[in-house]
């Protein structure tokens, strides 16, 4: 029996572990929290921080694994090519993934490379980035150069509140280093997010939404996606080539890539970030409806470097979904719903009992859970999406 080793037991990655073992392989499992849900699903545990590149070598090599995977995880991602490329098997280059993973290295990509990034320095050391910051032009963005999921992520539109943004970004930073750009006003309605899927050097599955935020709470954090995206069919197409182009320079061969991005006013395609993973918030479950493809299957055999299955349906629009959030913390006590929405909710994963301790929705991993939903129309979708407060309250005490 094959082997495969899954960095990562989350709620949101138990998916992987399960598919995995459906496909007929010995899954073991990596991951540094005790609590994980992982570890009661994959065939081995070992409590080991999916980060600690070496260690993960030795239980690898130990286990002899015929593939690894970091589902969902960009922490993790580099580990994975790493492990892979030490002991032979199927992957993405371990330098191409960790310029993905580290936002430094994938500006100074950008640029060497003829893709559009704005201004952007890294900063080890809090006085130097407050000092700098005259040399942009406000709005800008300060995060960590490693982090995940808008985790200290904070947009700065005045002088005021610079310190406290710089001490927030370095406070999610594992290696101590942050990154100031310059903030790129978008010519459409959204930010264009989600995954795209390569096997054999090509693009096979597009994957482009439309990515929603709640600006009452934080204007950075997803709060959801919708499909089709809202570009024109000039930018869509530019989208699509500088993607293309980007897996073609990074010698990307197979698997999940998480996309966020820009098209300004001219037409210009900006890259915001790439990970060389399937996305959060169930956005791989969501793809799944849309094209009628079993997108962590798809993953999990890559990684084995096994052929996935390469047809889909064509994609089918007006699907959404919503990550169920407080704007407070609290004790949760449900999820209630509009009577105009339900029609439209073809499914809920809800993470939390009645009692549970519900936190302020700064970043993604607070998310309460998650709703499906399938409209009939774009006008239906746009109308519900547009007034999600009204239709969706996640309830505490």
């Amino acid at each position: 029996m094959k082997k495969i080793l899954l960095l990562g037991g989350s709620a949101q990655q138990v998916v992987a572990i399960e598919t995995a073992k459906r496909l007929g392989y010995y899954t073991v499992l990596c991951d540094y929290l005790t609590d994980n849900p992982g570890q009661y699903v994959a065939d081995r545990f070992y409590l080991q921080s999916t980060t600690d590149r070496e260690a993960v070598l030795r239980i690898a090599q130990e286990e002899h694994i015929d593939g690894i995977v970091a589902y969902a995880s960009d922490p993790a991602a580099p580990t994975a090519a790493y492990v892979a490329e030490k002991m032979g098997l199927y992957t993405n280059p371990c330098e191409s993934v960790e310029t993905l993973c580290n936002k430094d290295r994938f500006r100074k990509f950008l640029a060497e490379n003829g893709f559009n990034t704005p201004l952007s320095a890294g900063y080890t050391d809090a006085e130097q980035a407050c000092a700098d910051i005259g040399r942009f032009s406000l709005p800008v963005i300060i995060k960590p150069v490693d982090s995940s999921g808008s985790k200290g992520v904070t947009v700065l539109r005045e002088n005021e509140g610079l310190r406290k943004a710089i001490d927030f970004a370095f406070s999610f930073s594992r290696c101590g280093r942050i990154i100031i750009e310059e903030f790129i006003e978008k010519a459409h309605p959204y930010l264009i997010g989600g995954d795209i899927f390569v096997w054999d050097g090509k693009v096979i599955m597009w994957g482009l939404m439309n990515c929603h935020r709640d600006e009452k709470v934080n204007v950075l954090v997803p709060v959801g996606k919708s499909y089709p995206p809202q570009l024109k069919d000039s930018d869509l197409e530019a989208v699509r080539d500088t993607l293309q182009s980007m897996v073609d320079k990074l010698r990307i061969k197979s698997g999940a890539m998480n996309v966020e991005l820009v098209v300004d006013r001219d037409g210009r395609v900006w890259p915001i970030d790439v990970g060389p993973r399937n996305g959060g918030n169930m956005i791989p479950d969501l793809l799944g409806y849309i094209f009628g493809a079993d997108v962590v299957e798809m993953t999990v055999k890559a990684a084995m470097g096994e052929i996935p299955v390469l047809s889909m349906n064509e994609p089918v629009p007006y699907y959404a979904t919503h990550n169920l959030h407080s704007d407070k913390n609290g004790t949760f006590r449900g999820v209630r719903y509009s009577e105009q929405i339900k029609p439209y909710i073809i499914r809920e994963n809800v993470y939390k009992t009645e009692g549970d301790p519900v936190e302020y929705f700064d970043n993604a991993s607070k998310a309460v859970g998650i709703v499906f939903m399938k409209f009939d129309s774009l006008e239906a979708m746009q109308s519900i999406l547009s007034d999600i407060d009204r239709h969706i309250c996640v309830e505490t005490a």
